[in-house]
């Protein structure tokens, strides 16, 4: 029997979209962006400002993927992915995560933002010329918080108690020293909210104590 080709729904760090069998720890959107009847993407990679890392899970409610004219389900490997991407919390089906988000936001600038007023800095921050954004980097990047993304070489590391895991689509590799990175993949207001006390979901292939 053979075996159905994957969907082109799983989000890197670089906010492209890809088609891999693995799905992730964390499902989200950026509005309506696939044709349901081939269920494919369509040229458009956003059609809203509001880029949302959601649930896999959400009180037993089930969604066939890409097969109807609703909302484009992506997958993200883990929240660092969402966040570096340029996605945030949903307030719907992760109110607690959405609002701790918000409060770090906050906390860093001084002012708690609406929705609205965070998706806004978010797009202006996660594109340049319709292109993922890389920014420079805001201090060495061992100073980064925990689930930042930086860039080195095309690839991306997410950072964690100050050594740089190397990205992979199923997975985490071996830490290495992120001083060779040469820009932010996450973006700056995001990044401050980590710095600022969020906590974000990551993969179980992170190992706080391999750098040791």
């Amino acid at each position: 029997m053979s075996i159905p080709s994957p969907l082109q729904n799983r989000v890197t760090p670089f906010g492209a979209i890809v088609a891999i069998r693995q799905r992730g720890m964390l499902t989200g959107n950026r509005g309506i962006i696939h044709d349901p009847a081939t269920r494919t993407l369509l040229k458009r990679r956003w059609t809203s400002k509001a880029w949302l890392a959601c649930a896999c899970e959400f009180r037993g409610r089930r969604r066939e993927v890409m097969a109807t004219r609703s909302w484009t389900e992506l997958f993200f490997l883990d929240e660092a992915t969402a966040l570096a991407a340029g996605h945030r919390p949903c307030f719907f089906c992760r109110r607690e995560e959405a609002e701790a988000f918000r409060a770090a936001w906050g906390r860093a600038a001084g002012a708690v933002p609406s929705a609205r007023e965070i998706d806004e800095v978010l797009h202006r921050e996660r594109l340049s010329g319709g292109h993922k954004r890389v920014h420079p980097l805001p201090s060495t990047p061992d100073e980064l918080p925990n689930g930042t993304m930086v860039v080195a070489a095309d690839r991306a590391y997410t950072i964690l108690d100050g050594f740089g895991y190397p990205w992979d689509i199923g997975g985490y590799g071996e830490p290495i020293d992120p001083q060779h990175a040469q820009g932010l993949l996450t973006p700056p207001s995001t990044v401050a909210a980590l710095r600022a006390g969020y906590r974000p979901r990551l993969h179980a292939t992170l190992n706080p104590r391999a750098g040791s």
